[in-house]
Parts: C-alpha cells; structure tokens; sequence
C-alpha cells in the first residue's frame, strides 16, 4: 500500500507519515508512506495507492480529487485531530477503510 500525504509545505505531514508508517509495521502491512507539498503532487501521484490531505489544505480536495481521478486514486483530508496529534494509526486505519483493505 502506497500513502501519499500532501500539505502545504510536505513539512507538518513527515512525521505523521513516519507514525502512519509505524502503525502499518506493528500491524504487519507493506506499507510505503510519504509526505509532499502540493506543488509535488504530479510527480508523486502516479506511485499512490491513496492521497491523504492535511487538514489545512481542505479546500483543494476537489481540484486534488480530479486530477487523481485519472490514476483512479481516492484523495481524502485527514481529521484535524489525529493530524494535530500525530495519530498514525488513525490515519492508517482511514486509508485501509477507503482502500476497502480492512
């Protein structure tokens, strides 16, 4: 499974990525989990399986949706919650729900 995280800067989602990470090793998952900005978003999304946005660029997931509709990639915002916490495995049991995975 391939979890590309994307927020303004890449910088606020590395460590979440490194904690979704984690949760998906402790769960036995071959998971590959990254974090980008959004202006690294075209060169990254063809190697995603799921597009996780932060919570504070909410406002792009429609323009996100449609250009990743074209690798046929589900694009959802992360909850404020677990991203201001760092909740790794929250966000991991998210993307495994829309992955159908779970």
């Amino acid at each position: 499974m391939k979890i590309l995280l994307i927020c303004s800067s890449g910088m606020s989602s590395s460590l979440l990525a490194k904690k979704i990470k984690k949760a998906a090793d402790d769960k036995g998952i071959d998971a590959e989990v990254w974090a980008v900005s959004t202006d690294a978003l075209d060169n990254n999304l063809p190697n995603a399986d799921i597009v996780l946005l932060g919570p504070q660029i909410r406002f792009m997931q429609k323009k996100i949706s449609e250009v990743a509709s074209v690798y046929n990639v589900p694009v959802d915002v992360i909850d404020a919650k677990d991203y201001g916490m760092c909740n790794g495995a929250n966000v991991l049991e998210k993307a495994l729900k829309l992955l159908n995975r779970q």
